[in-house]
């Protein structure tokens, strides 16, 4: 490990109001975690960020640490932070294999967890610990949703995923791969079944267009799909991304990890949307930035962009006459995702807003009793700690439904 783990344990401050908490969007207890660590309780430091985040090993890599708890950390402001990720993944990996399994008191009562992604991995760990009879639907043939076909495996390696697929079989949990809920099955049909409460966290799968000229071109691609398995994309040697976000920089890396020559991204605005970890890596790899540039046209030869300009009010503007063509083998457009609508168009009663997205109130629920919805279906897309976040006082939610209208 490029970190030595415990120096860095050993930098913390163990400050009384821990910024790096604050920081962190579902308040790991870093210092605590550290302490507890340091004191040779390695396995009590696991259980305990497992208890309060049921992916810590998974935000442990993918987080946006800058931003975020290391982002915070008080030794950042005149030096380095604590690498409180390294220490973080070094705890929980060491905890994953420790995890109690042992058979809990079933109620008897029934719950459907529809998606495997983050949101629906938290709350079927949290509903099964509890003693629900849990069915995990997916619809591909494997778990992890945005964590196995959206994030790729030099930033989230598989074999974390596949243990969690073994943790969740040893909780008890049965899962239903190829399973597309609003298909052959639906959620009434769930409902009929006898599930007292459905939890929808389908993700956002839906690619958002440019609506430009071009776009169903046969070199123009979008980046959720090329993300799922880029192995099926032939890019050639020259390839334009349009767009600056974390998506981006991961199809990016990953395209220059597949062979592709020459990466570039371009971006509105002077600056990416991404972090800048991200982006220091991704120059580091080979990829370049162009900055100030507007799609206008895709054509077989690449992508005619127009100049902007940020005014004085923050307002971007085109500048006259500054189109031009840069040319490229494929394009990926990577402009954010929205919902696919197949549950709502098959769930009478299941409110969504105008851009697909479910509409639930703080607790989860949706405008349909019994069901329940969470992470990027409901927020957009989101980071997976949020969406973590989020879960587990839905999952609450859940018990509660469930206690209370139990026969």
């Amino acid at each position: 490990m490029a970190i030595h783990v415990v120096n860095e344990a050993k930098r913390c401050l163990n400050c009384t109001k821990p910024l790096c908490m604050t920081g962190c969007p579902i308040s790991t207890p870093i210092p605590k975690m550290i302490q507890t660590f340091l004191s040779g309780n390695i396995t009590e430091a696991g259980e305990m960020v497992f208890e309060n985040n049921p992916l810590s090993i998974v935000c442990s890599l993918v987080c946006d640490h800058e931003k975020q708890c290391e982002g915070h950390c008080v030794l950042g402001k005149k030096g380095a932070p604590v690498h409180i990720s390294s220490i973080e993944n070094y705890i929980s990996e060491n905890y994953f294999e420790k995890i109690s399994k042992k058979p809990v008191e079933k109620k008897g009562i029934k719950a459907a967890i529809i998606g495997s992604g983050p949101a629906g991995i938290t709350i079927a760990v949290i509903l099964a610990k509890k003693g629900y009879d849990i069915t995990l639907f997916e619809s591909r043939d494997k778990i992890g949703g945005v964590l196995r076909y959206g994030i790729p495996e030099f930033r989230l390696p598989k074999t974390i995923l596949d243990k969690y697929k073994r943790l969740l079989l040893d909780l008890g949990i049965k899962i239903r791969p190829n399973t597309s809920i609003g298909g052959a099955l639906t959620i009434d049909d769930l409902f009929r079944d006898g599930y007292k409460a459905i939890f929808i966290g389908t993700g956002v799968w839906r690619p958002n267009k440019l609506n430009i000229k071009g776009e169903s071109l046969g070199n123009v691609h979008y980046a959720i799909d090329y993300l799922t398995n880029p192995d099926s994309y032939e890019l050639g040697e020259r390839l334009i991304i349009v767009g600056a976000g974390n998506a981006a920089i991961d199809v990016a890396r990953t395209a220059l990890r597949k062979g592709v020559r020459n990466v570039t991204i371009f971006a509105r605005r002077g600056t990416a949307a991404a972090g800048k970890r991200e982006v220091e890596y991704a120059l580091i790899d080979g990829v370049e930035f162009v900055y100030f540039k507007a799609p206008v046209e895709i054509t077989d030869r690449g992508v005619i962009f127009e100049s902007t300009i940020v005014d004085e009010n923050g307002h971007l503007q085109v500048v006259p006459d500054s189109q031009r063509l840069y040319e490229a083998d494929s394009v990926i457009v990577s402009v954010s995702q929205g919902p696919k609508n197949k549950i709502a168009s098959t769930t009478e009663g299941l409110d969504v807003n105008r851009k697909g997205l479910a509409v639930v109130d703080e607790e989860g629920h949706t405008s349909r009793e019994g069901i329940f919805a969470s992470g990027d279906v409901v927020t957009g897309p989101k980071t997976v700690v949020e969406a973590v976040a989020y879960s587990k006082e839905v999952a609450d939610a859940m018990d509660a439904y469930m206690q209370s209208t139990k026969a």
